[in-house]
């Protein structure tokens, strides 16, 4: 494993009251690399990923894209770092690839309404 991870979380904790979600978790993701993030039930996974994507936020630890540390609030700011993350739920739509699911939200349109041209 040479060079630096493209991703990384360091020592990432997470408490949900007197729940503790998350406790110094380290992940490293290379270039080049494919991961499985696997566990039991209730072992962590879903916080995780939800940290990294923005929709929750970290109590301690830090993450760093390329090697420069990141601070990722919303899932806008990942988003403007380059991840996407697809739920395991019913939020995919099944004639769409991998590829397509994941950049579906971030296809260029031109908003809610506009006028469409049928002649």
């Amino acid at each position: 494993m040479e060079g630096v991870p493209i991703l990384e979380v360091r020592n990432i904790s997470k408490r949900f009251g007197g729940v503790r979600a998350l406790d110094r978790v380290n992940f490293a993701v290379m270039p080049n690399e494919i991961h499985a993030l696997l566990g039991e039930n209730g072992a962590g996974k879903s916080t995780l990923m939800k940290i990294i994507s923005g929709a929750y936020q970290k109590d301690a630890g830090e993450i760093l894209v390329n090697g420069r540390p990141v601070e990722i609030t919303k899932p806008l700011d990942a988003i403007k770092l380059g991840i996407a993350i697809i739920y395991q739920d019913l939020n995919l739509i099944p004639d769409l690839t991998v590829a397509e699911n994941i950049f579906f939200g971030r296809l260029p349109h031109r908003g809610l309404l506009h006028t469409i041209d049928v002649s």
